[in-house]
């Protein structure tokens, strides 16, 4: 029997995206109301994200989503979710594994979760002749949520806008845990 290294940081990143998991699962049971409402930037490039052509050509790298007011049948699995939303009066069914989310973040609660993508989507940059994905930076209290690169299924109000803005959200990221 060999003695291998815990790999405390996959242990970790492994529990907290099952805690998306549970929170999307509340949401598409119905548990959830306002003012929850959640960014989630994930990677367009990872192998199992499930998406539009257009899309991924228009967000090569990552896209941002907003579940707040206008999504549609949210399906929570164990390895992803799917959920619809409106790209310019278009409905489009997106498939986003957990291990392709980089942030997770609700600022009405002023929490939010920074991920490493799946290994498996670096490497699939990196054969393909692009280079890795950059880690996003961490964030610290006072920073504001992630801005999201697509707005689409949302209309946030300016009160909400600037409310979320004042309070800022708190970004957990691994990387300060990480041995460098």
């Amino acid at each position: 029997m060999r003695r291998g290294r815990v790999e405390y940081g996959r242990l970790v990143e492994d529990a907290l995206r099952g805690v998306v998991r549970k929170i999307l699962g509340d949401l598409a049971a119905g548990g959830i109301g306002a003012p929850h409402h959640y960014y989630i930037t994930f990677s367009t490039r990872h192998p199992a994200v499930r998406m539009p052509d257009y899309l991924r050509e228009r967000y090569p790298n990552e896209i941002t989503i907003v579940l707040q007011h206008q999504y549609w049948d949210l399906e929570v699995g164990d390895e992803a979710f799917a959920v619809t939303l409106s790209f310019n009066d278009v409905p489009e069914r997106l498939t986003v594994p957990y291990r392709a989310i980089r942030i997770f973040a609700d600022p009405s609660a002023e929490f939010g979760l920074q991920f490493t993508v799946d290994g498996a989507a670096e490497g699939a940059e990196e054969a393909a002749g692009e280079p890795a994905t950059v880690r996003l930076p961490i964030a610290s209290a006072e920073a504001a949520p992630p801005a999201p690169t697509e707005r689409e299924g949302t209309e946030e109000t300016e009160d909400e806008a600037e409310s979320a803005e004042r309070r800022g959200a708190e970004i957990v990221a691994l990387d300060r845990f990480r041995k460098k």
